[in-house]
Parts: C-alpha cells; sequence; structure tokens
C-alpha cells in the first residue's frame, strides 16, 4: 500500500496536521496584527542595528522574495529578509528580523544546539527520499533490514527537528531582549512581537510533532502492526 493513500497514515499525523493548521492561522493573525503597531526602525535597519552592536559588522542584510522567507544563511553570513520585513517600520518587521539577527548572534558564538543542527542538515535534506526508496524496496524484497534502515534514516529528520526546536526558541528570546535593551519596541511593540514569535513558535513544535508522529506510523506500518498488503 502506498504510504500517502494508507487511512492509517492520516490518523497517525491528524494532531500535528491540526496543530499546524491553527499555528499558520494563528500566525498570519498576529502578524497582520502587529504590522499595524509602528516601530522606529525598519526591520532592515533593526536587524543591522542589533548585527553592529553585536559586534558583527561583516554579517550583511539583504532583501529576498517570498511572504516570511526570512531566514539566517550561515554559509554566506547573510540575513536575508522577505520585501515587507526588509522595508517596513512595524513591530512585525523588527521582530522577525531580530529573530534572524539571533541565529547570526548564536553562529557567532558556537551556540552548541545550532552547531549540532547544521550537522544534521544532510539528515533532514536527504533523509525523506533515502528512507521512502529503502521503505518500498525492503517491502518488494521483504527485507526486514532494509525496512528498518528506511526507518532509521527518516529518524534522522526527527532528530533535526528536534534539536531544531532550541535553536528557534533561543534566537526569539534573544530577539525579544534585545528588542527591549535597545528600545526599538515600546511596551506595544513588545507585547506585538512577542504575539507574533510565539505564534510562530507553534509552527516549529507542530513540525516536529509531525515528525514524530509519522516516523511512529512507519514502525507501526512496517514492522507487524497491520497485515501484509
Amino acid at each position: 500500500m502506498f504510504i500517502g493513500w494508507d487511512p492509517m497514515y492520516w490518523l497517525f499525523i491528524a494532531p500535528a496536521g491540526l496543530l499546524m493548521l491553527w499555528a499558520q492561522m494563528r500566525v498570519r493573525s498576529t502578524y497582520a496584527q502587529a504590522m499595524e503597531v509602528p516601530a522606529p526602525l525598519s526591520g532592515a535597519a533593526a536587524a543591522q542595528h542589533i548585527l553592529d552592536a553585536s559586534g558583527l559588522p561583516d554579517v550583511h542584510v539583504e532583501e529576498t522574495q517570498g511572504f516570511l522567507s526570512d531566514h539566517y544563511d550561515p554559509s554566506a553570513r547573510v540575513l536575508r529578509l522577505s520585501s515587507e520585513v526588509y522595508h517596513s517600520r512595524s513591530a512585525a518587521a523588527v521582530g522577525i528580523a531580530a529573530h534572524e539577527a539571533g541565529h547570526a548572534l548564536q553562529h557567532a558564538t558556537n551556540y552548541a544546539p545550532l552547531v549540532f543542527r547544521n550537522a544534521a542538515v544532510p539528515a533532514a535534506t536527504f533523509g525523506p527520499q533515502i528512507s521512502i526508496v529503502l521503505l518500498i524496496l525492503g517491502m518488494m524484497m521483504q527485507s526486514p533490514p532494509m525496512i528498518w534502515l528506511g526507518i532509521l534514516a527518516f529518524g534522522g529528520i526527527v532528530v533535526f527537528q528536534v534539536i531544531n526546536l532550541p535553536v528557534e526558541f533561543d534566537a526569539s528570546n534573544r530577539a525579544k531582549q534585545l528588542l527591549g535593551e535597545m528600545g526599538i519596541v515600546d511596551a506595544e511593540g513588545a507585547s506585538a512581537v512577542r504575539s507574533v514569535l510565539n505564534a510562530a513558535a507553534w509552527t516549529y513544535v507542530a513540525g516536529t510533532l509531525q515528525s514524530i508522529l509519522t516516523l511512529a506510523y512507519y514502525i507501526f506500518r512496517f514492522t507487524g502492526g497491520s497485515r501484509d498488503d
């Protein structure tokens, strides 16, 4: 049976899917509200101010396309902000920009969870394809060792997601603290920033939960938890 057609698969991941749906709706709602709360700096200016004050003037801030496509690229030492975040003078923009600047600070200080997460990137990138191939071949060849290799390959994704949680939470905590200490947001702005970053945190939790439940499904489906088709 192809995994996507197995009703049991959707039953396993339903809690994570519902949590992700709620989290994404929450992110869009809090983001829209926080965009209405003014800030003295644009997202780009806030990020640059944090980087300069933290002794990281060599980390560049660039504009990128897409909605909420903001990220820090450790290999290029570049902080990329979506157009709206880059230009907007709002609590939402400075909050997201500060979060990404937080990742640059983690990188500069060799924050241990970030180091581990970066080391696990290949597992997260290639793990899904490898695991599916191994699981399908294992079923076709009736080879339990190959099936377990497929399950272990997917386990690398779970490890990546679990390690990623403290990385994202720490970046948000750094953002909240730095924005307050530097006077970039007032009390209203700080509240709006907390709402946006806390909502975003739930998307990471949902993604991790989905990986864990998918792994649980694989173990159930391919180790005798259901009859063979």
